[in-house]
Parts: structure tokens; sequence; C-alpha cells
């Protein structure tokens, strides 16, 4: 924030109001003169040029804030003891201080002196003159505001008690034609009819672009942008009275607007009820906007960009770069909805990677390292309200019936070739519903479902983000659609894989609408059902009961894909793959152990733990540890060790 701005005064302008000021200082002492000769009493304010006046510091502050004529006057003479000697001086020898008292302030000011020393009138109302509070009301002696003295010297500055909470958002950047619509409708907001100004209400969870938008928007009429995050918001109604009259004395002074940014659901309700106090142009700025009381008001939803829209925005960005990565462009223009700041902190971070004197990367290897970038710039909204799992499994690693295989590839391809049908095929001028990639992965537990999804992730080389349904649904009404929008939206930037893992809690059939809650548990899963089908990327339920699922619900998933238990040739190929080549054995009979009548969860359980075992021992994994480690996982999940599933160790 720059600490002392000369807008809207220029350097020939404050020399025009100084010399006006001095002007109505000299009459102010003129009179006071008369006052101390009582000889006759004193004159009303006469004397100056009216050309001069027109220029007054005092003159333009009244205008801005609605003084009175006697509101003026008072004003006048406690500026004039603060910066004329000689009227100290003189107020010295009436009031035995340097400065005014109430006193003299209703001898000089006339008709309506009273009225205008009361707290609700303009001149105490926004602070400019303060009485000292000490003694009979009299005799308090008159301070003016340190903000105002330095506005009516002609020096415009941010005052210091905001500069811990606001800052001044300048444009610095051009918009494209999308945003520059939105600009100049809050421009267009402010600039036609008279009366109140409306609070403008931007929607959009993309807040770097909006906060551009808005600067844009207050710059075409010639204000500045103070923004203010709604959290530093005192939560105290008197403290927030008392910042909404400093804040709106601020815009009036500086020639600014707010923006009230709300990044937390919390904080929205305190934007409203600042946004209802404040007078001035007023902007604020949330996914969903909380409306004010405040009337008029305008509401612009900024949509996010167009595919073709974020393409040329990673065009610009990349410069001739971009012709290079072919098709590679349109992946990342159609994946990661990011704003113009991520798109570049995106290009910074890749092409940083080179060392100094390194030829320039092909176009794989910067697409690779654009792709990795853009993955770490989409995650820093989505890491406080989800799990992010590393995925290091391979299809090599899945064993299913070739109809599920088959499945999760199909499903790879829809994701990869998402771009090319919904744009270029048209899919999307069709509508945008039922274009998502929503899933549910069905089967017992262990069963390869959570890996099937870290596959997934691996080969889309996108993020994995488990999503724990315990912290999602709430008992308050209302609050579990909140918190999965959270979810989806901040998952948007970098299109991740979101799972919802065990899902059951949540997902069962629709019951008879008894009272409100059954009525409220159905539009839950009814909400994230519709979030689902629009998430651009792909969003997984995993659940061990497909039963328990509503029909409904599953016409509404375009991939149901079916974990079933292995049967004893799917296990010898999970036996078979289990342990990692490095891992020394003996003896070891995959086919052998396939009687084991087990989940590939608890095969997998059972080969680490015989590892240790071995390890401990300082041998290679045999059968007997196999079988140690079997037992522990039998007694774990309280089922029996057959004679059957002995005879793998015989």
């Amino acid at each position: 924030m720059n600490d002392a701005v000369n807008v809207p005064f220029y350097r020939d302008e404050t020399d025009r109001m100084r010399e006006a000021l001095l002007q109505e200082f000299a009459n102010m002492a003129n009179r006071l003169s008369q006052l101390l000769a009582k000889d006759k009493p004193p004159g009303p304010q006469s004397g100056i040029d009216p050309a001069v006046a027109e220029a007054s510091s005092i003159r333009l502050l009244g205008d801005l804030l609605g003084l009175s004529p006697a509101e003026r006057t008072i004003l006048c003479l406690s500026a004039g003891a603060e910066l004329e000697p000689s009227i100290a001086e003189q107020c010295r020898a009436i009031t035995g201080e340097p400065r005014p008292d109430v006193s003299l302030a209703l001898t000089l000011a006339g008709d309506g002196a009273w009225e205008a020393l009361c707290p609700e009138a303009p001149l105490r109302r926004w602070r400019l003159v303060e009485p000292s509070g000490q003694g009979p009301m009299l005799r308090q002696h008159l301070s003016v505001d340190e903000r105002a003295l330095h506005f009516l010297m002609g020096v415009n500055y941010v005052d210091a008690r905001l500069t811990s909470l606001a800052h001044l958002a300048e444009p610095s950047r051009a918009l494209d034609p999308r945003e520059r619509d939105a600009a100049a409708s809050i421009a267009e907001a402010w600039s036609r009819g008279v009366g109140a100004l409306p609070v403008v209400l931007l929607a959009s969870p993309d807040r770097p672009a909006a906060r551009e938008i808005a600067a844009h928007g207050a710059h075409d009429i010639g204000l500045r942008l103070l923004a203010l995050d709604a959290g530093d918001i005192a939560l105290d109604p008197a403290a927030r009275a008392a910042l909404a009259i400093l804040l709106d004395r601020e815009l009036a002074l500086s020639g600014a607007a707010v923006l009230i940014e709300a990044r937390e659901e919390e904080s929205v309700g305190l934007a409203q009820r600042l946004a209802e106090r404040l007078r001035g142009p007023t902007l604020i700025l949330a996914t969903d906007p909380p409306v004010p009381e405040r009337t008029p008001r305008r509401r612009i939803d900024l949509a996010a960009p167009s595919r073709s829209e974020r393409r040329a925005l990673w065009h610009d960005v990349l410069g001739d770069q971009a012709h290079a990565l072919g098709s590679g462009l349109e992946r990342l223009a159609a994946q990661f909805a990011l704003s113009r700041p991520g798109v570049q902190a995106v290009a910074e971070a890749a092409f940083a990677r080179p060392l100094l004197g390194a030829s320039p990367p092909k176009p794989h290897q910067l697409m690779g390292q654009l792709w990795q970038a853009a993955r770490v710039q989409g995650r820093r909204h989505l890491e406080s309200l989800a799990e992010r799992i590393e995925s290091r499994g391979t299809w090599d690693d899945l064993v299913l019936p070739a109809e599920p295989m088959a499945q999760l590839r199909d499903l790879a391809g829809h994701i990869c070739e998402a771009w090319r049908v919904h744009e270029d095929w048209g899919w999307a001028a069709k509508g945008e519903r039922g274009l998502g990639a929503a899933a549910l992965f069905a089967g017992p537990s262990g069963t390869g479902k959570t890996l099937a999804a870290e596959v997934l992730a691996g080969e889309l080389q996108l993020d994995l983000y488990r999503i724990d349904l315990s912290q999602v649904v709430s008992k308050y009404i209302g609050e579990t659609e909140k918190n999965l929008a959270r979810i989806f939206v901040a998952a948007e930037d970098g299109g991740a894989i979101l799972l919802f893992d065990e899902a059951d809690a949540l997902f069962g059939k629709r019951s008879e609408v008894k009272d409100s809650h059954d009525r409220y548990a159905n539009v839950e899963v009814s909400y994230l059902l519709q979030r689902m089908e629009a998430y651009r990327g792909l969003a997984i339920l995993t659940t061990n009961l497909k039963g328990s699922v509503d029909t409904a619900f599953l016409r509404r998933l375009r991939y149901v894909v079916s974990f079933p238990f292995p049967d004893m040739a799917a296990r010898a190929e999970i036996w078979a793959r289990i342990f990692p080549p490095e891992t020394p054995r003996e003896n070891f009979e995959p086919e052998r152990l396939a009687k084991l009548n087990l989940t590939g969860g608890a095969i997998r359980a059972i080969a680490l733990n015989a590892a240790f075992l071995a390890a401990g021992q300082a041998e290679p994994v045999r059968p007997a540890h196999i079988l140690t480690a079997a037992r522990r996982e039998y007694a774990k999940l309280e089922k029996p060790f057959t004679q059957a599933e002995q005879g793998a160790f015989r």
C-alpha cells in the first residue's frame, strides 16, 4: 500500500487548494480578532474570492461527506487551530488552550451549530471533529482527525488504521472478452442512475480473476479498489460498526470502492453484515455471495472459462512454446481450470527446471513438466479438504476378470478424450448434464477398489484424493451439501480424481419419507450425484454392498464396475504378483497358497507380515513365515482356518 498517493489532487490543484484553505483560515482569524476586540460581534465568513473558494478542500470535503454550513465552519475553526499558528494563539486567548472549545464553535457557527455537534450529524458521524470528552460539554475542546487534516492539505493516502486490514488492488493485466464484459457490468452498475449505489455480488470460485475484474471495473469509472478479507472483520458489532464508518469515509476521501472477499464459508456472514453498513461502492466476492439487506444490489456470476478460452490463455502465457505442444495444449486446457496467475505460475515452474546452460526441453519433456506443475498448482485449495493418496499402483497390480478390467481401461480413455468428445464433437453444446465420468466401484472389502482408483490416477497422471465422509456428512440440514460443494469447487482447478471411499453410510436405498431427516438424507445423496455428474474430472464412489444402492441412483452413474471375490485362479495370480522381485523367497508356490480363501487385500497383508517375520530372522520368506502370518490374519478377521486351507502348507 502506498503511504501517500496524490489522488485526486495533482500538484497544480494542490497549490490552488492550499491557497483557498489559507484564505479561509485568514477569514476565520479575522472573525476571532473581532471576537477578542469585544467592540463588535464576529461577522460571517466572507471576503474569499469565489473562484478560489471553489477549490477549497473544506468545500470539497463538505461536498463529499454532506456537511452543513455550520459543520464546515466548525471544521474550518478546528483545522485552523491545528494548521495555522495565529488561530491557535487566538483560541488560547479565548479558551485557555490552543484549540477551540464547544462554546467558541457555537458562537462562530451560528444557527444549526448545536445540531452540527450531534454525534449522529455528519461532522461527528464521520469522525472528522471530536470533543475531548472531559469536563462540561461547552468547555470540551475540539480536535480534528489526522486523516482529515492531511486531506485538507492535499495529501491523500489510505488511513493507517485500515492498512492492516485492506490493501490496494490495482489492475495488473489485460482482461479477456468474458472478463471485460463482467468489468463493464460493474462499472455500469455504479454509473447508471441516481441515488444509492448498488452493492455488487461477485459469484466466482476463481478469486484472482474476480479480483482483477473488480479492479478493472472500479478503474473504468475512476475509482481505486480496496480489497478486504472478510475473515479479518471484527465479530464484535460495535467494532464492526466503527470499521464501517472508517471504511466508508475512506471510500469517499480516496475515491475508492471496497471489495470484501469471503474466502471461507464462516466469513460470508461477516461480509454481509459489513456491506449492510456501508454506503460507498461495495463488492462482495464469494463462491455464492450472501445477499445483504442493503439495496439496491446487483449479482454478477462469473462463469468458468470455456476450453477455448483456457486454451487461448495457455497459448498467451506460453507464447511460441505453445505451438510445439500440439494436442497436448488441448489436454492442458481441458484438464486444468486454472486462472491466469495459476497458468503463469505453472509456466514459471516448468521453465525453471532445465539447468543453466542446458538446451531447451523437447516438446514431450516440456509437456510433462507443464503437466506436473499444473497438478501441483491445482492442489492448493484441495489439500486442506481431503487426503491425497500417492498413486504407485500399475495395471499389473490389478487381478480382475476381463470385463471389469475392460471397463477400467474404458474409464481411463473417457477421461483422456473427454475434451474431444465434449467440445470438438459437440456434445457439450447439447447440454452439460451427464457429461461427467461418475463411477461406482462395488465389491467386498479388499477386492481392489481403492487400488483400481490408484491405477487410474497413475495412468492419467492426476492426483487422487480420498474424501472422508465422516468429515463431510453433517447432522445439520444443508451442511453436507455445503461441504460437498467446497470439495468439488476446490477440485476443479486440477481436475483431480475424487474417491468417496466406503460410501455405504451415505448410499442407501431411499427409504419412505417419514420425517424431515429421511427427506434430507435423500437430498444429500441426490446432491452428491448431481455434483458428480457435473464434475469435469473423475469422481468415484466405492461400496461393499452394491445391492443396497438405489437403482435410481445407479442410472445416474456412467460406470458401475464390479469387483468380485477372487476365485482360485485369481488368487494364484495375486500370490504370484504380490511379492516385489527384490524379496527373497524359498519354496514359494502360488498355486498352493491360492487355497487360502481370501481377498487381495488380505493376501497383501499376509505377504507383508511374512516378509517382516523373515527379515527378523535374517531368512528368505518361507512357507512357515506365510503360515504364521496367515493364522494371525485369519484371527484378526475372526475367520476359521479350515483344514482345506491349512492344506496349502503341507
